[in-house]
C-alpha cells in the first residue's frame, strides 16, 4: 500500500518521511550475496582480461580499465551499504563483509564507517562541516578569508584537485592513518593497519607471481579511475544549486536529509553499476535501506523523483558551484559571488 507525503511542506514532512521509509529496511542476506557475487566476479575476469591483454598491448590492457573500474565503484558502495547495517541481518556480518572488500578497494571499514556516520548525522549544517564532506565556505566566509585562504580554496576547488588529484591523495595516502580520530578508540586503527597490511600483501603477492609492470597498468589504474569516480558521485549527491545548508536553529536532521542530497538521475545501465547510489535523498532519510530495495522505494512513491533531481548532463553544471550563498539559499560559482559583492 503507498503512503502518499508531500514532500515539499516544512520539515515535519521529511520526518514523515523517515517513518514511511522504514518498512523498506529489511535486506535479504540471500540477495545481498548475490550483489556481491555479480559485482566482484565479472571485476576479477576484467582483472583477468587486463592481464590477457597486456600481453598484446599496455594500451589495449588500459582500455579495460574503466568497465573494471565501475565494478570496482560498485563493489566499494556495497561497503558503504555493509556500513549502515544495509546488506545483512546482523552487525558482525555486515562488518565482516565490508572490513574483505576494504582490501580490495583501499578502504579502511572501520575509519570510513565512523567518518561517514558523521557525515549522515550532520549533513548540511553549516556549524559542523569538515568530516566526510567536501569542504564548502560560505560567500562571506571566502570574503573574509586572506588572499592565501582564498586561493588555497581555489585550488581546493579546482576540478583537477577535486576529481583528479584529491581521490588518488585520500585512496592511496589518507586512507592508510586515520588522522582526525585519534580519540575514536582502536577500531579505526585497527581497521586501517589491517587494511593497508592485507592490500600490501596481496600487492606483493603479486609482484612475486606477475611482476611489476602487470601491477602498475591492471590494479592501479582501475582504482584511480575509481577513485575519481566515486568522489565525482558523492559531490553530486550534495554540491547542486538547490541544495539544503542552515545552521542552529533553523537546521534539522530530516530537511537536510530529504532537501540536501540530490536524486541523481542516471540511466539504468548506471544506475546499477553505482548500486542506486544516485537515489541519495532516499538513502539520506533511511540508511538501512539495502541499495537494491531503493528502486522500490521511488515505485512505490513517485513523488519523490522530482525532489532534488538532476540529470546526467545537468550534473557537469555544478562543477563551478563552489560557494554558499545564505541570502539567496543556493550554491554559487566565485563569478556569481564576485558579481554580487
Amino acid at each position: 500500500m503507498t503512503t502518499n507525503v508531500d514532500s515539499n511542506s516544512p520539515s515535519v514532512s521529511a520526518k514523515a518521511w523517515m517513518r514511511v521509509l522504514a518498512r523498506y529496511r529489511e535486506p535479504s542476506p540471500g540477495r545481498s550475496a548475490a550483489e556481491i557475487a555479480l559485482t566482484a566476479v565479472p571485476l576479477l575476469a576484467l582483472w583477468v582480461a587486463m592481464w590477457l591483454c597486456l600481453q598484446v598491448s599496455c594500451w589495449l590492457c588500459l582500455a579495460l580499465a574503466p568497465l573494471a573500474a565501475a565494478f570496482l565503484v560498485r563493489l566499494f558502495l556495497i561497503e558503504h551499504d555493509c556500513s549502515h547495517d544495509a546488506c545483512f541481518r546482523t552487525r558482525a556480518a555486515n562488518d565482516w563483509v565490508g572490513r574483505v572488500i576494504g582490501v580490495f578497494t583501499l578502504t579502511p571499514y572501520d575509519y570510513w564507517r565512523r567518518t561517514h556516520a558523521i557525515h549522515h548525522a550532520t549533513v548540511g549544517n553549516l556549524d559542523q562541516r569538515g568530516i566526510g564532506d567536501v569542504t564548502t565556505l560560505t560567500v562571506a566566509e571566502y570574503k573574509a578569508a586572506s588572499r592565501t585562504g582564498r586561493l588555497l580554496y581555489r585550488l581546493y576547488r579546482h576540478p583537477v584537485v577535486m576529481f583528479g588529484l584529491g581521490p588518488a591523495w585520500l585512496f592511496l595516502v589518507q586512507y592508510r592513518l586515520p588522522i582526525g580520530l585519534m580519540r575514536a578508540g582502536w577500531k579505526p586503527w585497527a581497521s586501517t593497519m589491517g587494511t593497508t597490511a592485507a592490500t600490501a600483501s596481496l600487492v606483493a603477492g603479486l609482484v612475486w607471481w606477475l611482476g611489476v609492470a602487470p601491477v602498475l597498468l591492471i590494479p592501479l589504474p582501475v582504482l584511480l579511475v575509481a577513485a575519481s569516480a566515486g568522489v565525482w558521485l558523492f559531490y553530486v549527491q550534495h554540491q547542486f544549486e538547490e541544495t539544503n545548508w542552515s545552521a542552529a536553529p533553523d537546521w534539522t536532521h530530516a530537511e537536510a536529509a530529504l532537501h540536501g542530497s540530490s536524486h541523481y538521475d542516471l540511466p539504468l545501465v548506471l544506475r546499477w553499476l553505482t548500486a542506486n547510489i544516485g537515489l541519495h535523498h532516499v538513502h539520506h532519510l533511511s540508511s538501512r535501506i539495502p541499495f537494491y530495495r531503493l528502486p522500490e522505494v521511488m515505485r512505490d512513491h513517485p513523488e519523490l523523483r522530482d525532489v532534488g533531481r538532476i540529470t546526467l548532463s545537468a550534473s557537469l553544471r555544478c562543477v563551478p558551484l563552489v560557494l554558499w550563498d545564505e541570502g539567496n539559499r543556493r550554491l554559487v560559482s566565485f563569478e556569481t559571488a564576485r558579481r554580487t559583492s
